[in-house]
């Protein structure tokens, strides 16, 4: 069984784009060097909306992953600098990443809101457009050399 998470984030204001940027590529960083992640992909849609999906070994793994380094630093400012956010997740049987057909669908069935004080409309409901699926970015597991 491999645990799949998917997060996506909009940014409220061009004006946190520079510290949002910073601290993706620490947490992009960390993703790939993280025990027990298997693969993922980053996704820039429209209008300063970002999605993550990552594959875990398992559901302990992701867990201590947020709960250390530039994942654990970035998640306070994070209910600040957007006005929407939500996460799924689930297992499968197979290691293979889905669609962002799929993932958009399981965020829309089974998805929760995560907290933001500047909350949009669209938030609560995850009324959301559908995303772009195209020109996603792979994060790839970085293996430690010997």
């Amino acid at each position: 069984m491999v645990f799949v998470s998917i997060t996506r984030l909009r940014v409220r204001s061009w004006r946190f784009m520079p510290a949002f940027f910073l601290h993706a590529r620490r947490i992009i960083a960390q993703t790939g060097r993280a025990e027990g992640f298997v693969r993922g992909s980053l996704l820039r849609d429209r209008k300063l909306t970002f999605w993550t999906m990552t594959l875990w070994r398992e559901q302990a793994d992701m867990k201590r992953y947020m709960a250390s380094g530039a994942h654990l630093k970035a998640m306070p400012r994070l209910s600040r600098w957007c006005d929407e956010a939500s996460v799924v997740h689930w297992t499968q049987d197979d290691a293979a990443a889905p669609d962002w057909r799929e993932a958009d669908r399981r965020m829309r069935e089974a998805g929760r809101p995560s907290k933001v004080r500047h909350p949009s409309a669209d938030h609560q409901n995850l009324t959301y457009a559908a995303p772009r699926t195209s020109g996603a970015v792979a994060i790839r597991p970085v293996r430690a050399r010997r």
